[in-house]
C-alpha cells in the first residue's frame, strides 16, 4: 500500500512566515499601549466615554506613585474642557433620603436634556477600610439613564467623608460632557465644610418630625446652607412638615445677609412621590442667575481653588514628612519615649520637625 494512501497519513501543512506572528503581537501590544497612553484616556473622555471616564477616576483615587503621575496628565489636558457645569453639593443626617431625593432629581434634569454626574461617597470602615459602594443600588433607575452617571467612592480616611479625590473628580466628570455635578456626603462629622467648598450650590436635607427641626437651627449648617429642603414631605408626614419650614424661616431671619446677596431658601418635597422637585430646580436656577450677575459664582470658584491649593499643599507636605525613612525611625523612638513618660507629645513633635 501506497504510504500517502493511509488514511492515517497526515500532509504537511502551510508553513506560516515567522513574521506573521512576531507582527501580529507587535501590533496588539502597540494599539494596547496606544489604548492605556494619557492622549487615548483623554480624547475618550472628551467624547464622553464613560468607560475611559471611570478608568480615569480610578487612577486618580489610586495612592500608586505610576497611576497619581498619569493621573496628572490626563487632569492638565482635561483642565481646559473643565468649569462648565453647575456643582450641587447635598448633605443630610443618614436615613434623610438622600439617595431617593438624589435619583429623583437626577432624573427631572435628565428628563430636560441634561447631563448628571452623581459622586457618591460611602463611608469606608475604619476597622478593614472596606465599603459598602451601595448607591448604584439604591439609584436603580438613575444608574440606567444614558445621560447619568453615578460614580461611588470610599470616603477613605478623608476629612468628614468626603471622598478625597472628589475635587479631581469633577473636573473629569466636567470634561466629559456633564452639565449638572452632584456631590453626595455621608452627612456624618464635618464633611459640610468641605462639601461647602467644592460646590456652587449647597443643599440641606431634613426630616420633620424626627426631633430634627431644633438641630437644624446650628449657626454653621445655616451659615453655608444656600437652601434647605425638608424631605418626606407626603402622608401624614406632610403637616409636620410645613411646621418645620415655618420654624426654619424664623431662624433664617436671626442670620446676616449672605455674600451672595442670596436669601436661602426652605422648601419641602417628597422624593417619593416627585413632588417639590420642579420647585427646587427652579430655586437653584434662581440662584445662579443671581450670583452670575453679581459676580459672586466667579468669586467663589477662585477662592476654592485657592483654598485647593493650600489644601494639596498641606496634604503632599503631609505625606513627604511620614514617607521620609529618617522620620519613620525616629517617630518609632519618640512613641517609645512618650509610653515611658520621658517627653511630652509638643517636645517630640518639635524634635521630628527639626528633622
Amino acid at each position: 500500500m501506497n504510504k500517502n494512501s493511509s488514511a492515517l497519513h497526515e500532509n504537511e501543512g502551510i508553513s506560516q512566515p515567522e513574521t506573521t506572528s512576531k507582527t501580529s503581537a507587535e501590533k496588539i501590544k502597540l494599539n494596547r499601549a496606544k489604548q492605556n497612553s494619557v492622549d487615548f484616556f483623554t480624547s475618550e473622555i472628551l467624547k464622553g466615554n464613560i468607560t475611559y471616564l471611570s478608568r480615569a477616576i480610578t487612577l486618580v483615587e489610586s495612592t500608586n506613585v505610576k497611576h497619581q503621575q498619569k493621573a496628572n496628565e490626563i487632569l492638565e489636558r482635561c483642565l481646559p474642557h473643565a468649569n462648565k457645569s453647575v456643582r450641587i453639593g447635598i448633605t443630610g443626617v443618614p436615613g434623610v433620603g438622600k439617595s431617593t431625593f438624589i435619583e429623583s432629581f437626577g432624573k427631572h434634569l435628565t428628563s430636560k436634556g441634561k447631563k448628571v454626574a452623581v459622586l457618591a461617597v460611602d463611608p469606608s470602615s475604619a476597622v478593614n477600610k472596606g465599603s459598602i459602594l451601595g448607591d448604584k443600588t439604591r439609584m436603580e433607575q438613575l444608574v440606567t439613564d444614558k445621560n447619568a452617571f453615578i460614580r461611588p467612592s470610599p470616603s477613605g480616611t478623608s476629612l468628614g467623608g468626603v471622598a478625597q479625590k472628589t475635587r479631581e473628580s469633577i473636573i473629569l466628570c466636567e470634561a466629559a460632557g456633564f452639565d449638572t455635578i452632584i456631590i453626595e456626603t455621608v452627612g456624618v462629622g464635618q464633611s459640610e465644610t468641605v462639601v461647602h467648598s467644592m460646590v456652587d450650590f449647597f443643599l440641606l436635607l431634613k426630616l420633620a418630625g424626627a426631633g430634627d427641626e431644633l438641630q437644624g437651627i446650628k449657626r454653621g449648617i445655616i451659615e453655608m446652607a444656600d437652601a434647605i429642603v425638608i424631605n418626606k414631605a407626603d402622608g401624614e408626614n406632610e403637616k409636620n412638615a410645613k411646621i418645620a419650614k415655618v420654624e426654619f424661616n424664623r431662624a433664617l431671619h436671626l442670620y446676616p445677609p449672605k455674600e451672595s446677596n442670596w436669601q436661602p431658601k426652605i422648601l419641602t418635597a417628597s422624593a417619593l412621590h416627585n413632588t417639590g422637585i420642579q420647585e427646587i430646580d427652579n430655586m437653584i436656577s434662581e440662584y445662579l442667575t443671581l450670583t452670575k450677575e453679581n459676580n459672586y459664582f466667579i468669586d467663589k470658584r477662585n477662592a476654592q481653588n485657592k483654598y485647593w491649593l493650600l489644601a494639596t499643599i498641606e496634604q503632599q507636605l503631609k505625606a513627604n514628612f511620614y514617607n521620609n525613612s529618617l522620620i519613620k525611625k525616629a517617630l518609632e523612638k519618640e512613641i517609645h519615649k512618650l509610653e515611658n513618660s520621658k517627653t511630652t507629645p509638643f517636645n517630640a513633635a518639635k524634635r521630628l520637625l527639626e528633622l
